[in-house]
């Protein structure tokens, strides 16, 4: 069950380190669908289908700049970014279907 917020979740990170978007998500209802979402456009970066038992990564998106950086936790659906550059600073969304609300992250790395 998630957080009870609709504010945006401001997070500051190293360049290099890794910084993780948790969901707040203790388990994942059998319908679940999660999307995680990146930028202006709304790029899908991440999913996962409860249904299908399917969690896809979507590396190769916006020139490939997530490309092996991504981990997707299959229980919670906590998105963690590895070895994270400026060029991963943004607005992140987080979609659900078993919450009717978004979840918004604005990460800075410096």
């Amino acid at each position: 069950v998630f957080a009870d917020t609709d504010a945006v979740k401001s997070l500051s990170v190293l360049e290099g380190d890794s910084v993780t978007l948790n969901t707040g998500l203790t388990e994942m209802m059998d319908d679940d669908l999660i999307l995680w979402r990146f930028g202006t456009e709304n790029t899908l970066i991440a999913k996962i289908n409860v249904t299908d038992d399917s969690v896809t990564l979507y590396n190769n998106v916006l020139d490939g700049r997530f490309r092996d950086r991504l981990k997707l936790d299959d229980q919670t659906g906590s998105l963690t970014i590895t070895n994270i550059l400026s060029k991963h600073s943004g607005d992140y969304k987080l979609l659900t279907s078993s919450v009717n609300k978004n979840f918004n992250f604005n990460v800075t790395v410096y």
